[in-house]
């Protein structure tokens, strides 16, 4: 009798156990992979270029966006960075942008991902660069396989929102699900955009 309780009591914590494992299966770890260039001179950061002034230190729109997601979501970071350095300044960087738009350039990125394995859902930040993807993206997404991984857009614009390049990412991710309720944040409003982002991932079923 008492072997049959134990089988019992055994066979029941079996159950709770694959249960459990079942409501934890595809809630794995957030990357947050964001591209972002501040402008270091020729630009008023107050009336909102590319970047902000947060507790005295000078970064970028998107990377500001960046870490509000992180602090909602608790997920981890990874800056794409290229191996190229770009201007600093406004006009030649617009200049640099758009030569590497005309060419289909692909700048080679200067740090990988450690293991995309580790994560599940992947949200992506980048600027509008002449109406497209800056080409750094393009490099990023040539670079890993995101099959069965969602990708979550977001971006910091002067207007056009997210101008077709969610489409376009669609196109380059076929076998990812990538989706179409991204965050696009208006250059002027970064700095007050908090609250925002915050709506938008309860929005999205990120946070409660």
């Amino acid at each position: 009798m008492k072997n049959f309780v134990f089988m019992v009591i055994a066979f029941c914590a079996m159950i709770a156990m694959t249960a459990n494992a079942q409501s934890q299966k595809g809630t794995g770890k957030i990357l947050i992979a964001y591209f972002t260039m501040p402008e270091s001179s020729g630009v008023d950061a107050v009336s909102g270029a590319s970047r902000v002034v947060v507790d005295g230190k000078v970064i970028g729109n998107v990377e500001f966006v960046a870490n509000c997601i992180q602090r909602a979501t608790g997920g981890d970071m990874f800056a794409i960075r290229t191996i190229q350095t770009y201007p600093g300044e406004h006009q030649p960087l617009l200049e640099t942008a758009r030569n590497e738009l005309k060419a289909n350039a692909r700048p080679q990125l200067a740090a990988r991902i450690p293991d995309l394995r580790n994560y599940d859902t992947i949200f992506l930040g980048y600027p509008i660069w002449w109406y497209d993807l800056p080409m750094p993206l393009y490099s990023f997404l040539d670079e890993y396989n995101f099959a069965g991984k969602t990708i979550i857009p977001f971006t910091v614009h002067g207007g056009v929102r997210f101008s077709g390049t969610i489409e376009k990412i669609i196109a380059l991710e076929p076998q990812a699900a990538v989706s179409k309720e991204g965050l696009a944040v208006s250059r002027n409003n970064v700095i007050r955009s908090e609250l925002d982002v915050i709506t938008w991932l309860r929005g999205l079923g990120m946070i409660h």
